[in-house]
């Protein structure tokens, strides 16, 4: 349903025939309410006849567009605009303001002087009333209705229409007796109304004569010939833009070449010439073609061509993309404080201060132990063939030994690379680094198929919870106590537990966020979330100087950043966090270990050439030696050293008899080889059988197991991350098997991926959930979604979604409903293509050919289940489904990616909405909300949910729903907290976990 009015008063109304009014007073346009949301157009012409004044009111939110300005909220604003209830674009020459509220678009063109032509679209039809103009009258051009709408002022005229004969008018309109046919003389009457007096205009009749081109069609003789008969000429285009009758909407650009959706529409637009796109990475409107397309990456342009190095990887700018090659740098796993970033990615938080194995392989085992006053590292063992070594802080022990300098055997070469960092090279190829001071923190690099808190070096996150027994675990509890060395409680709070602690906390982490501080070099490489998360926890639960806790995890962001060789600055300085060095060492961020101590002069420092980058800490300058004495000399004052070929002691081991107590349990047989081997006085079972979960004694092919919690018995199954899994001697032996993939999205901007990712994302435009077209312009189907605002106590807040199946049909769910477009040239078959139904309070649409299921619940939830052959052939905000976390986040061509930046990169690209730049935590900007929030969500982590912890981590649900829960200023229809429970809730269901 359209409305418009053109010219100097000719208004097309929605239902009736048009007419006209000459007035310079301010009009209501139409005025009307719906589902308790209010519309209001009001508009004014000026002297000139054209509109200088219209003024927009939707829900209470003011638009004004005058004297070419567009002002909103009393505030000038730029395009694209993007507002919680409403979008404004540039619409090929028009200007469009498109409502979230309502089923309603306003379109208008602006030339010198004011607006020649103006339009609202309703995109359904409204069962309310409507008044003004435009309204629903069938009484046309009465005088009462001009009256009831006008709005009064002692300054202003309505006048009656003249219509005198103008030639003009009548040879437009004698070429399109074809179209109006019995309608040309009620058509001559407006077109001679509308031009009197605006004869010399070069909008007013030109308006007139173009909306009845557009009504007659491209098909009618008048199409071609109007402009030549009027002498109306084409609007003019900016840069070297070409304009058209019918062209595209929305501008072919540097960053989006291929705009068009399947439905758009043809209207007047400027466009670039052919095989040519609009450069919008540089200031004016300048068309080139697309290989000379400029790249930008960290708010820097570079041109086709360029080449963007880390020390990792090489990116090409490649007509406006980035094409980047592999990741050279090997994968490792990092453990900082109680934060473990697995080989393959997956990033949790250890819950015990415990002891754990943090991986192990057939010939070395990595154990770390945990103080027992805070959540940090006080020892490292590892323990290698025969050799142990042993990490303490500043100290490593070998045999008993201290090592000072360097210590080389068979197997490893174990040296200080400067004061903070020991490095342990193995002839093997599994190598890591231990930083001594001021916290132990341990960064591993090893081949694959090994086994602990790491991880296996698989490329897949999915089975990184893999279990000591063999089973994959679904949150870090279960997983990493199965790893632990003898029992284990948990006691790292997952909440900061010192109010003084979390405000200093909160104020110095912000550094690493600062988009112009000393960190900022490195954002566009690693996002800062993880690592602020850590910050602020590490500072609020830190057992002793809550500056060095911090300056720990600051140095863990810059520590990330050195790997790929992005240089920060002198952080240390900028964040207070000096360090003093002892004697005459110097301080240095880039400290070798080569040929720098007076040892490496008596012959070919081993050191050398292992490939290592430089670290920070104190070390001799250049052109200074270390001694013994761990003080700077020159090279003449060393003594002189003799290497002596040192192989180390034999640790001495527990006795390993058949009647080791340790192990004579089904327990033992999945622990870690570096499992307590003491021998206890006690009873225990007799020979060839072990004491099972239930405190009976089994022989070995009966041995229970355990999962999540609960026991097993011999020969039992469990389905569990698409694998099936069957108990075996106290082991788990598990298969793969195929299985759906299932990707969430509820409240504001909560995303859960098909790999399991969460992450979250505010953004208010309508953006592609998944798709697998993926840039190769042959997709099957797509799925956008589009927030509804919240927060209003007018309004229910909801997500709408839209299911293309192209070619075939369209799906809309949204206020609580769904409606059906057929597209061209496709009819409903007799075997149905989907099908819908309510289930419950969810609406479920399946589409069996395609192995697509979406499942939403009216409001902001929506669920996606994808068949297993969809498996790495889909994208969108739902990531890739390929089983691997670690890129699920990644831009196409580009290394890394935010949250912030990957959800811009799936904005649709039609209608243009500005990015979102900013992430904003709700219980910052509603603070009083926090506490409350806090407490309310505690059902998630509390006795409720308990027999599901084990199962389905309870803290991401948890942080979820606190951000919900803080959202609006009061529930109203918003219902977020709400809404997060139930997704846990629900995610407990599908582990069969009967919580309530």
């Amino acid at each position: 349903q359209n409305k418009r009015t053109f010219g100097s008063g000719v208004f097309e109304p929605f239902n009736g025939t048009n007419f006209y009014v000459r007035s310079n007073c301010p009009f209501t346009l139409t005025r009307f309410t719906n589902n308790r949301v209010g519309c209001d157009i009001t508009i004014r012409r000026g002297d000139n006849g054209l509109l200088v004044q219209l003024d927009i009111i939707i829900n209470k939110v003011r638009t004004v567009v005058q004297n070419g300005s567009i002002i909103v909220e009393e505030k000038s604003v730029s395009l694209p605009y993007h507002h919680t209830y409403q979008h404004i674009f540039h619409y090929g020459i028009y200007t469009r303001l498109r409502s979230s509220l309502l089923p309603l678009s306003v379109t208008w063109r602006s030339v010198p002087g004011g607006i020649d032509t103006m339009m609202v679209e309703l995109e359904q039809e409204l069962s309310t009333d409507m008044s003004g103009l435009c309204g629903k009258h069938t009484v046309i051009g009465n005088k009462q209705l001009i009256t009831e709408s006008v709005i009064a002022e002692d300054t202003c005229q309505t006048r009656d229409p003249v219509s005198p004969v103008n030639t003009e008018c009548r040879k437009f309109l004698s070429y399109t007796l074809d179209c109006l046919q019995a309608e040309t003389p009620r058509y001559i009457q407006l077109c001679e109304e509308n031009i009197y007096g605006y004869e010399k205009s070069k909008y007013i009749g030109c308006a007139f004569f173009k909306e009845i081109v557009k009504l007659c069609g491209r098909e009618r003789f008048i199409w071609h010939r109007w402009r030549s008969l009027t002498k109306c000429e084409e609007p003019s285009c900016p840069g070297n833009l070409v304009y058209t009758d019918e062209g595209q909407a929305f501008l072919p650009s540097c960053s989006n070449p291929s705009p068009t959706l399947s439905n758009q529409e043809l209207i007047s637009s400027c466009l670039c010439p052919r095989d040519q796109v609009l450069n919008d990475r540089a200031d004016g409107y300048l068309c080139v073609p697309l290989p000379e397309c400029c790249c930008v990456f960290a708010g820097k342009s570079y041109i086709n061509g360029d080449v963007r190095s880390t020390k990792c990887q090489s990116c090409v700018c490649d007509s406006g993309k980035w094409q980047c090659s592999e990741n050279l740098c090997p994968t490792g796993c990092v453990i900082e404080g109680p934060f473990v970033t697995t080989f393959d990615g997956k990033q949790y938080v250890i819950p015990g201060k415990c002891s754990y194995v943090a991986s192990q392989c057939h010939n070395w085992t990595i154990t770390i132990v945990f103080s027992e006053k805070a959540p940090s590292l006080t020892t490292v063992v590892l323990q290698l063939f025969q050799e142990t070594y042993i990490f303490l802080k500043n100290t490593v022990k070998f045999g008993g030994e201290e090592i000072t300098e360097l210590h080389q055997s068979d197997h490893a070469l174990v040296f200080w690379e400067s004061s903070m960092y020991v490095r342990v090279h193995t002839s093997f190829g599994m190598n890591f680094q231990v930083q001594m001071s001021p916290e132990i923190q341990l960064y591993i690099s090893a081949s694959r198929n090994h086994t602990g808190l790491c991880g296996n070096n698989n490329d897949d996150t999915t089975d990184d919870f893999t279990t000591s027994s063999g089973i994959i675990e679904n949150s870090a509890q279960p997983f990493s106590r199965s790893w632990s060395v003898g029992s284990c409680a948990v006691d790292i709070p997952s909440t900061c537990i010192n109010t003084d602690n979390e405000i200093y906390a909160d104020e110095k982490c912000s550094v690493l966020n600062n988009p112009t501080g000393i960190f900022a070099e490195c954002h566009g490489h690693i996002p800062t979330n993880h690592y602020h998360t850590a910050c602020i926890q590490r500072t609020c639960n830190c057992g002793s100087s809550v500056t060095q806790c911090l300056c720990v995890a600051l140095g863990s962001y810059a520590k990330a950043c050195a790997s790929l060789g992005v240089v920060v600055g002198d952080w240390r300085k900028a964040t207070n966090c000096t360090l003093k060095c002892q004697k005459n060492l110097e301080f240095s961020y880039n400290m070798q270990a080569c040929n720098h101590t007076c040892s490496s002069l008596s012959g070919a420092d081993p050191r050398c050439g292992l490939g290592h980058a430089p670290v920070e800490g104190c070390g001799c300058p250049e052109g200074t030696h270390l001694n013994k004495g761990q003080s700077c000399t020159p090279k003449a004052e060393c003594p002189c050293y003799h290497h002596r070929c040192t192989n180390g002691k034999v640790c001495v081991h527990c006795s390993e008899d058949p009647m080791n107590t340790a192990q004579k349990t089904c327990d033992y047989i999945s622990k870690p080889t570096g499992a307590s081997r003491t021998c206890e006085s006690g009873c225990y079972c007799p020979y060839d059988q072990y004491e099972d979960h239930h405190g009976n004694c089994a022989s070995l092919s009966n041995c229970t197991c355990v999962y999540s919690g609960k026991v097993f018995s011999a020969g039992q199954q469990v389905k569990t991350n698409c694998k099936t899994c069957i108990c075996g001697q106290g082991q788990w032996h598990c298969q793969d098997e195929p299985c759906p993939g299932q990707c969430q999205v509820y409240g504001n901007g909560h995303y859960q991926t098909f790999d399991s990712k969460w992450y979250r994302f505010a953004g208010q435009c309508q953006y592609t959930l998944v798709e697998d077209d993926c840039g190769n312009r042959n997709g099957t189907f797509s799925v956008r979604v589009e927030s509804v605002p919240c927060c209003d106590e007018a309004l229910t807040c909801s997500r709408s979604i839209i299911l293309d199946l192209q070619g075939k049909v369209t799906l809309t769910l949204s206020d609580m409903k769904v409606t059906r477009r057929l597209h061209e040239d496709w009819t409903l078959q007799e075997d149905s293509l989907y099908s819908t139904h309510t289930l419950g309070l969810y609406i479920v649409i399946a589409v069996p050919s395609r192995g697509i299921t979406l499942i939403w619940d009216k409001h902001t939830r929506l669920t996606i289940e994808l068949h297993e052959y969809w498996r790495n052939q889909v994208c969108g905000l739902c990531g890739n489904f390929d089983s691997n976390e670690m890129n699920d986040l990644l831009i196409s061509g580009s290394a890394v990616s935010s949250p912030l930046a990957f959800g811009n990169s799936w904005k649709a690209a039609t209608p243009p909405c500005s990015d979102v730049t900013t992430e904003i935590f709700p219980c910052e900007r509603h603070s009083y909300c926090s506490a409350w929030a806090q407490r309310r969500c505690m059902i998630l982590t509390g006795d409720t949910f308990k027999d599901c912890h084990l199962k389905v981590d309870p803290d991401p649900y948890y942080f979820a729903c606190v951000q919900e829960s803080c959202s609006c200023e009061f529930e109203g229809k918003f219902l977020g907290f709400c809404t997060a429970v139930a997704a846990y809730a629900e995610a407990c269901s599908d582990q069969d976990v009967q919580c309530i």
